[in-house]
């Protein structure tokens, strides 16, 4: 008999605890977003890729109810010519990199940041934009934007459900506004365990924001146009709300 594995088992208990919420979500989104567009101005137009990832509808209506105009889409050119990219992502690191080389979202990635477009991962398309995954002992490449291995966290409990507070650095944009104490909603039993880039002097060091479930891991990182999250701002509420906000405020 065909069992399913821990990640796809974390997957269906995320689709099922939330299912609720995103209808929810979908019924208010007009009415927040007027409120909201009128605060931001212009409207910024913003592409989730769409390369197989089970949270697509989840981010899309997210972003829709904080004043972004959406497309779900595998269109390079569409995914190109956004104002912002979000790249979502549950289930297998080596799952997750096969459905991004399907539709060349690594290549989208990468031609975007190149031209300084902004860029935005969530948990497994954050974990993706490292060097590499090891997942039983299988190694994946990853798109290598930032050198470092996503592996298994050291814990006694796994997955690593629920809410969880974060430490950001000084200087954050991304967690501007937002308390010390603010939760947000993980679902993931592997991260970047060290953050592994060395300051060159020249560049401007990214900035980096740690959690801890039975050791520090990288929560979210700030890295000029590539910004990402191992969390769900998409599921955090209103702190995933204001989250999201002040990436769409930087495109």
């Amino acid at each position: 008999m065909h069992r399913p594995t821990r990640r796809a088992a974390d997957e269906e208990h995320y689709n099922a605890v939330y299912r609720q919420t995103d209808d929810e979500v979908a019924e208010h989104a007009g009415v927040v977003d007027a409120t909201v567009r009128a605060k931001l101005g212009s409207v910024r137009h913003v592409v989730v890729l769409d390369y197989g990832s089970g949270n697509l509808r989840s981010a899309q209506r997210a972003l829709h109810r904080t004043g972004a105009e959406v497309a779900v889409t595998a269109d390079a050119d569409a995914a190109l010519n956004a104002d912002g990219l979000v790249v979502p992502g549950v289930g297998a690191f080596a799952a997750c990199m096969a459905g991004l080389r399907s539709v060349r979202g690594d290549w989208i990635i990468g031609r975007r940041l190149s031209g300084g477009r902004p860029v935005l991962g969530i948990c497994v398309g954050m974990q993706v934009l490292f060097t590499q995954g090891v997942e039983h002992g299988v190694h994946t490449e990853g798109c290598d934007q930032w050198p470092g291995t996503v592996e298994r966290l050291k814990a006694d409990v796994l997955p690593h459900m629920g809410w969880n507070t974060v430490t950001p650095p000084g200087g954050s944009r991304l967690f501007a506004g937002l308390d010390a104490d603010t939760r947000f909603y993980f679902v993931h039993s592997y991260a970047a365990r060290r953050w592994e880039m060395e300051e060159s002097g020249v560049l401007t060091p990214p900035l980096v924001t740690w959690a801890e479930h039975g050791e520090p891991f990288v929560a979210a990182v700030e890295n000029g146009p590539l910004w990402a999250t191992q969390f769900h701002p998409e599921k955090s509420g209103d702190a995933g709300a204001h989250l999201l906000r002040n990436w769409l405020a930087t495109l």
